[in-house]
């Protein structure tokens, strides 16, 4: 019996000894890795943790009056924040100042995640069942820097522009192996996101697929980025790259989705009004005051409503609430702009941009309790003005001044099918 006692301990010893090697092992492997700095770039936006709506819920705001005046008296109405999302469905980029192009903010939706069923590609966004963790992903801009000690012509990073460096949550995987990083990301010594790059622009040489993916009625031609997915990607998101439900799409720049209804025509701006994966308008701007209102009639549920669940590109401070639901024609920072409609809204800002999860009921009820306002659309509530600049390029910074240039009516036009036109029109 002794002997035999002693024969099993050392089994016992011997199994435990090969667990702990594999575990350290396996910790070596998983133990934090460097951020990924793409070779001569610098990234865009506000540094990490900064953000221009730190004071965002602040009573001031309700209001719409602001504390100063400009020279002449007049209220001074201004952008409060700029915000890109590069990727569609995604976490913003916060920006100081943004170069704008036809399709909007430079970056602005130029890539959106699809999935293959009824034998095309479809966009996915927010609103579809189990892509709320799309909120989690987060976009980095990073464009090549000549003067960063790194920077090389003829290297990758600068051949495409840039790059979008693109991360997420871990997933712990199962077993005893996925308890330890757990506890490992727990302690801060794992990685607790994941991240890949893909190239701002395809290179010359690239073979990207062009196929068409579609967007509500349209069927741009995109670029498939979808070889780029690390397959820890597609477990955040629960895809099966065998069965095509996942993958990426960049914007064509030849290939952009022209706009008709509500928008100035080629004739009065000299460029037909555009954009890339944007739902409809190339710019969208929301009014602090006016998501005032309606975070304080939801506070019942949701006691801090923030502002960047409704993804605007740009937020106004100084107008009072719904002052912007006439507004014909704007001047930002000296450049004019078309507002053409209204934003109608969805059940998109259900979810929280800081956790992921979706509300069953709050924004979209308290919305629609009162904000149906819009003949065009009457059974959809509104909040927020799309946008179209009234030149091609021009540059936007927080702090521009807002003017309103021309009041009027506005009637939502309902999105068409191609070669369908407006009765009428």
């Amino acid at each position: 019996m002794p002997v035999n006692f002693e024969w099993e301990e050392l089994i016992f010893s011997k199994g435990t000894l090969i667990s702990l090697v594999l575990t350290v092992c396996f910790l070596l492997f998983t133990l934090k890795t460097s951020p990924i700095h793409p070779k001569g770039c610098r990234r865009l936006g506000l540094p990490p943790g900064t953000s221009n709506l730190d004071d965002e819920y602040d009573s001031k705001y309700a209001s719409g009056v602001p504390q100063t005046q400009d020279d002449q008296g007049r209220p001074s109405w201004r952008v409060k924040a700029l915000f890109s999302y590069p990727l569609k469905s995604c976490r913003g980029v916060e920006l100081e100042a943004s170069n704008v192009v036809p399709t909007g903010l430079e970056y602005d939706r130029q890539f959106t995640f699809a999935g293959y069923n009824n034998d095309k590609w479809n966009i996915r966004t927010l609103r579809n069942k189990g892509f709320n963790r799309l909120a989690l992903v987060e976009p980095e801009i990073w464009i090549p820097d000549p003067s960063a000690h790194d920077y090389d012509p003829s290297s990758t990073e600068v051949q495409s522009h840039g790059v979008l460096v693109i991360s997420y949550p871990r997933i712990a995987p199962a077993g005893i192996q996925g308890q330890l990083v757990k506890i490992g990301m727990a302690l801060n010594i794992c990685d607790k996101r994941r991240q890949f790059q893909v190239p701002l622009h395809p290179p010359a040489e690239s073979k990207f697929p062009k196929v068409p993916v579609k967007i509500w009625k349209d069927s741009p031609i995109a670029l498939d980025y979808g070889e780029l997915l690390p397959a820890s990607l597609h477990e955040y998101l629960e895809s099966d790259p065998a069965k095509r439900e996942l993958t990426l799409f960049r914007a064509s720049a030849s290939h952009t989705r022209e706009i008709f209804r509500n928008a100035p025509t080629k004739e009065d701006i000299g460029f037909q009004p555009n954009t890339a994966f944007a739902d409809a308008y190339p710019i969208h701007l929301l009014n602090m005051s006016s998501h005032r209102d309606v975070a304080s009639r939801c506070a019942y549920a949701i006691p801090r409503l923030s502002i960047r669940r409704f993804r605007a590109n740009i937020i106004v401070q100084g107008p009072s609430s719904f002052d912007e639901d006439h507004w014909k024609r704007v001047s930002i920072g000296g450049t004019e702009i078309y507002t053409s409609c209204r934003t109608v809204r969805c059940r998109l800002p259900n979810v929280d941009p800081d956790s992921g999860d979706r509300h069953k009921a709050e924004p979209d009820k308290t919305l629609k309790s009162y904000r149906r306002i819009d003949e065009g659309d009457p059974t959809n509530a509104c909040l927020g003005m799309q946008l179209v600049p009234s030149k091609g390029e021009f540059i936007l910074r927080v702090g521009d001044k807002l003017d309103v240039l021309e009041t009027g009516l506005h009637q939502y036009i309902k999105m068409l099918a191609p070669g369908e036109k407006v009765e009428g029109v």
